[in-house]
């Protein structure tokens, strides 16, 4: 399935950068279960040179790391926040591994290309390639903010915070009033009875 192209991947970027087989190396012998939801379980065997193997079913696993659903897209574009959805479950220094692999271990698509291409197409072509997802992410915030600015200027279907916290303020004080109103009436009531009886 996808347990042979994901271990070609993973030992390509590990033979990529040599800190990373040698930070797997003390680890040889040991399984590590990969839980990443949409996609069927994977399960890695850390192999004696710091490269990784399709780990039988029968092995149990030293470490489970599950990656909750939407974190996978996270991790794949670096995201710092995205380790707080992963879930590491086994020994620590395994663990401290396996994370820090994932925040530092990266593809370099340019050294690749590099081999294919040569060394000024490739470099033109990973420059190319930056600077298309530089103008995504400027285009996707100019949206979000222009989308912003329009729901709450020109279309005032949302509030700005000023006002927001202005209403906040305004809700609290008539909760306020509210109570005291409604022990006032508690009190008329009683002596009301009391007057009456």
């Amino acid at each position: 399935m996808i347990e042979q192209p994901a271990v070609a991947a993973l030992n390509h970027l590990l033979k990529g950068q040599g800190w990373a087989s040698e930070s797997l190396r003390p680890f040889a012998g040991k399984c590590v279960l990969l839980r990443l939801a949409p996609l069927p379980d994977l399960r890695l065997l850390i192999l004696e040179p710091g490269s990784v193997d399709a780990a039988p079913a029968e092995v149990a696993a030293d470490l489970t790391v599950t990656v909750q659903s939407g974190a996978l897209p996270l991790l794949l574009a670096r995201d710092p926040a995205a380790m707080a959805q992963v879930d590491l479950t086994g020994p620590v220094d395994l663990a401290s591994t396996v994370q820090l692999l994932f925040r530092r271990l990266a593809w370099d698509a340019e050294e690749d290309l590099s081999k294919i291409l040569g060394d000024v197409l490739a470099h033109r072509v990973a420059g190319t390639a930056r600077d298309f997802i530089e103008w995504q992410k400027q285009a996707a915030w100019r949206l979000a903010q222009n989308a912003s600015e329009y729901l709450t200027g020109e279309q005032p279907l949302l509030a700005h915070g000023a006002e927001t916290a202005t209403l906040r303020r305004n809700l609290a004080s008539l909760n306020e009033d509210c109570t005291r109103l409604e022990r006032r009436l508690e009190l008329l009531e009683a002596r009301t009875a009391r007057a009456l009886s």
